[in-house]
């Protein structure tokens, strides 16, 4: 989908004064919170989304979803998925989007690693997401989390502007090669031939 963290642009925007510590960052709490969600990605992202997307996101997965606050006003949210994709389960961020006066404070990151967090806890082994190749803000945020430029997908967005898709993965813990043939043996003795399967 799409993240916003461009550069400025044509016009000068005005940078809003404010403390790092002004801002609140709260997680999806409801329907009261759609509205400025939509209202957010509506102004700031290129491609059009329904209201069913958005709740598609925010109802399944509202533990993934962030929103930034200043004084009372929204200035940012991320809204991300997680689920199965092949063999993998993995996260997803759908949408990352800080207006333009908060930009360039680390709210974007903020965000973002607020979601990734809980992904990580939650048994994810990696998060994706993809960026317009343009998007060099967005590119440079995501570098700096760690993120690697997976694959270029031509013309992926509606203004026909390729992305790509970028991945982070999760380092695996590793078992030592005899741990599992004695978790094994050790289950064999006390459960006789019975086994639990994970998938």
């Amino acid at each position: 989908m799409e993240t916003s963290a461009k550069g400025e642009g044509v016009g000068k925007v005005e940078k809003v004064e404010f403390d790092a510590s002004e801002i609140e960052y709260v997680s999806y709490g409801g329907e009261h919170h759609l509205p400025l969600i939509m209202n957010l990605v509506d102004q700031e992202l290129s491609e059009p989304y329904s209201i069913f997307t958005y709740r598609y996101f925010v109802y399944l997965w509202p533990q993934l979803s962030f929103l930034a606050f200043h004084e009372g006003k929204c200035v940012g949210t991320v809204v991300c998925k997680m689920g199965e994709h092949r063999s993998t389960f993995r996260g997803y961020i759908a949408m990352l989007v800080v207006i333009k006066p908060y930009r360039g404070r680390g709210i974007a990151t903020e965000l973002v690693s607020r979601s990734i967090k809980v992904m990580m806890e939650s048994g994810c082994e990696e998060v994706t997401l993809e960026a317009e190749v343009t998007n060099k803000g967005a590119l440079a945020l995501y570098g700096r989390l760690g993120f690697i430029r997976a694959k270029r997908l031509f013309h992926y967005y509606l203004n026909g502007v390729d992305a790509f898709r970028l991945k982070l993965l999760f380092p695996q813990p590793e078992l030592h090669p005899s741990l599992p043939m004695m978790v094994d043996k050790d289950d064999s003795h006390k459960h006789g031939d019975h086994r639990h399967s994970v998938e």
